[in-house]
């Protein structure tokens, strides 16, 4: 195999394909790219059994083949390369030269064939978004993505496509995310993504992104974003009936400045850290949400203004977990439910259904 390429293309395909390259293996060769040079193009893939990032660049082949080398060495010869302009050559015992002006180098590659065979999706029926929307979805509700692994269905997100809708729903137990858009696609779809698929499905979105290709089928998905794609298991689980939680009627609700109410609780905030998890209690009371807090460190008081309608509420919250919500709401204001002190806070748009947070309250010491 020979080529000449890009160097800068090259690095940062190679940046974007080894964040699927498993840091550490028994297998030492999924530490490791696979290249493909054939058809006047280079194919590179990085796979770790349950992501794949794939992406092509063109090159002037000389001599067709393939190879894999170790991700993160590669990675770093190739950026630091003097040159524009870089050579890559392996001989038949997958001795790889690299070479860039006056700087070469020659270390060992793996056989292509060692490499685990890439998962193939074999339906042929996509669903269109734009990728702007989509990482919008996205960023706003893999916040509520689980780190625990003790319920697998809580660490990933569903994505519903119903009716010209799609829908991404994530819960920890704790919270519920839920963001809709309207789509242009008549089916019926259901499934559960990994919350670390689309980490990198989130990353690969540039802001040059028109459109974004979602293929599932059987065990996996893919997502065509650009020239790259990334293809990932599937969570095989039932998800939790996520409706039952969302609260049907409420005693009080409030429209309040989105950056003045986070300010205020980022300002009793100062007071907690991870020793310290006590509640910011929030009582609402004739257009006022006042907001202490109360740890070894000291004590704090803060208000916001908000338009109230109902009764008044007293409501405890974890700092980190109201303060996600509200900002990955992205609105300049938000309409609150709240439903009594014990029951879960909904967080919407003062207009429309683009998006519905939930928070589980805090119980309140007497």
């Amino acid at each position: 195999m020979k080529f000449e390429c890009n160097r800068s293309s090259l690095s940062e395909a190679v940046s974007n394909v080894q964040r699927a390259v498993a840091p550490k293996s028994v297998k030492p060769i999924l530490e490791g790219i696979l290249i493909k040079a054939e058809n006047n193009t280079i194919t590179l893939s990085g796979y770790n059994l349950e992501m794949c990032i794939s992406t092509t660049l063109s090159a002037n082949i000389r001599e067709e083949g393939s190879t894999v080398v170790t991700s993160k060495l590669f990675s770093e010869i190739i950026r630091k390369m003097p040159e524009d302009k870089i050579t890559i050559e392996v001989d038949d015992k997958n001795i790889v030269y690299i070479t860039s002006g006056r700087s070469d180098y020659k270390i060992i590659g793996m056989p292509a064939q060692d490499y685990p065979e890439l998962p193939i999706i074999r339906s042929q029926e996509s669903i269109l978004i734009d990728g702007e929307i989509l990482a919008s979805m996205i960023r706003q509700t893999i916040y509520a993505i689980s780190e625990n692994d003790n319920k697998p269905a809580y660490t990933g997100s569903l994505f519903e496509i119903a009716d010209g809708t799609i829908r991404i729903v994530s819960v920890d137990g704790i919270r519920l995310a839920i963001r809709t858009e309207k789509i242009d696609y008549a089916g019926e779809k259901s499934f559960i993504v990994p919350g670390k698929a689309l980490q990198e499905v989130q990353k690969l979105i540039t802001p040059n992104t028109k459109q974004v290709s979602i293929t599932a089928s059987g065990r996996h998905i893919i997502f065509r974003i650009d020239n790259y794609s990334m293809i990932s298991r599937l969570i095989e689980t039932e998800f939790i009936n996520y409706r039952s939680a969302i609260p049907t009627s409420h005693i009080t609700e409030l429209k309040v400045n989105t950056r003045k109410f986070i300010n205020t609780v980022e300002r009793m905030s100062l007071l907690l850290n991870e020793k310290m998890k006590s509640p910011i209690r929030c009582y609402i009371d004739n257009n006022m949400i006042k907001t202490t807090c109360n740890t070894m460190l000291g004590q704090a008081h803060d208000e916001v203004e908000a338009e109230m309608q109902g009764e008044n509420v007293e409501i405890g919250f974890n700092n980190r977990y109201l303060l996600d919500a509200l900002r990955y709401s992205e609105t300049d204001e938000v309409k609150i439910h709240l439903s009594g002190s014990v029951k879960p806070m909904v967080i919407m748009p003062t207009e429309g259904d683009s998006f519905l947070f939930i928070v589980v309250p805090m119980r309140l010491a007497k």
